[in-house]
């Protein structure tokens, strides 16, 4: 029984923190509180999106630090703050009844300047991850609304450069957001729309294969591999695939010793196999004919 006032008296608290995110100076605390709780409030979405000022608020902390961006002057203690507001928002971005909102205010748009640093210190590693979990929390739900948000923007090359760059966990965000968006039929149909972008893709993929044999990462080798077949679904990128632009660790089959107990890697790799083996054998015609 001494229990049962409790979940009132949290409930308050949390509103409490909520109000408190629109006061500058209650705000720092009030993020990283809220920030610690979001997974035991299963309606803090609603709340965060409805409440007066708060979905401002949290836009506000994100602004504030543009200026740092470039030359990057970001403090781990800013970094911190700013990636607890992106951490609420990751929370609208993943709720069933706020995503559609989300999406319609064009909130993305504003964590693509994260997406565009290229500092390797910790907090800026740390915002562009924690930015890229606000995105892979949006595709996660294979919500059709959500790509085409996302193939209206720049997100495609944003994904390549932190695939090609990023440190391990980012590339296996990244390349995360990249499958999901090649699992639905319009973005296979958008990357393989002209050869110029199925090209940035398979490069990118490639390098990224060519660094995994030198730096095995079997998670980040399963987002990979499934990368691949899903391109082998569209014919004339199979084709492509097939002739030239498909790596040899995985058309040979020898990046199977890096997949360990995974299963449903063991499996993707040998679907591409014989997808591949399937392709049909004509000459290579010219990248405007792809």
């Amino acid at each position: 029984m001494s229990g049962s006032p409790k979940a009132p008296v949290e409930r308050d608290q949390i509103y409490q923190w909520v109000q408190n995110l629109l006061n500058p100076e209650t705000r720092e605390q009030s993020l990283a509180e809220l920030s610690k709780k979001r997974e035991l409030v299963p309606d803090l979405a609603p709340l965060l999106w409805h409440s007066f000022g708060t979905i401002s608020a949290l836009l506000q902390e994100i602004i504030a630090i543009y200026p740092l961006i470039s030359p990057p002057q970001l403090t781990a203690q800013q970094s911190n703050s700013v990636c607890n507001a992106l951490a609420l928002l990751q929370c609208v971005a993943s709720h069933h009844d706020t995503r559609s909102y989300f999406l319609q205010a064009n909130i993305p748009l504003f964590l693509y300047p994260f997406l565009h640093t290229t500092s390797k210190v910790r907090q800026f590693e740390y915002l562009r991850l924690t930015s890229l979990g606000v995105v892979g929390a949006l595709v996660k739900p294979d919500d059709k609304e959500v790509i085409q948000f996302l193939l209206n923007t720049e997100i495609i090359p944003l994904l390549l450069r932190i695939m090609e760059h990023g440190s391990e966990l980012s590339k296996t965000v990244a390349t995360f957001i990249l499958q999901k968006i090649l699992l639905d039929d319009h973005g296979l149909a958008y990357i393989c729309y002209t050869f110029e972008r199925f090209k940035s893709v398979t490069s990118v993929l490639q390098t990224m294969v060519d660094s995994l044999v030198r730096e095995p990462s079997a998670r980040l080798l399963k987002h990979v591999v499934r990368c691949y077949l899903r391109l082998t679904d569209n014919p004339r990128a199979k084709e492509a695939l097939n002739r030239t632009l498909m790596p040899a660790q995985l058309k040979d089959g020898t990046i199977l010793q890096m997949v360990g107990e995974d299963s449903s890697t063991k499996r993707w790799i040998q679907m591409l196999q014989r997808n591949l083996s399937n392709a049909p054998k004509s000459s290579q015609p010219q990248p405007q004919q792809f």
